[in-house]
């Protein structure tokens, strides 16, 4: 499973295995394909996400960071895999560059997330 699908799965469940990485509902298509990408229910990730950090124990800041989101879902959050999610969602900048990756990284996962049916807080940039 890839790096994003591992984040779908921990926040919607199962059913997020279907929902591709490359772009879901956004992907458009005239077929009823496009209709089929969509949930079928809305997910408030921030509730889940907060319970995810509450059961680590540790200070983690999931809604602006990429690390501690990650690492509240308990997925990899090593340079690596953070290196393999980034190819996964096509970054093309720097990816020695942590610092922009990272903050890239944590809008592409908040926008998807949302394009697949998560509800963010308002105070998430998407």
């Amino acid at each position: 499973m890839s790096i994003f699908g591992k984040i779908m799965s921990a926040i919607f469940g199962t059913k997020a295995d279907a929902a591709p990485a490359g772009g879901g509902a956004a992907a458009g298509g005239g077929s009823s394909s496009g209709a089929a990408a969509a949930p079928a229910a809305t997910v408030d990730v921030a509730p889940i996400l907060d319970q995810a950090v509450k059961a680590k124990g540790e200070k983690l800041e999931w809604r602006t960071s990429i690390v501690d989101l990650m690492k509240a879902l308990d997925i990899d959050s090593s340079f690596a895999a953070r290196k393999d999610l980034a190819k996964e969602l096509g970054y093309t900048g720097d990816s020695n560059d942590s610092a922009s990756m990272n903050i890239w990284l944590h809008k592409q996962v908040m926008a998807k997330l949302a394009a697949n049916g998560g509800k963010l807080p308002p105070d998430i940039k998407h």
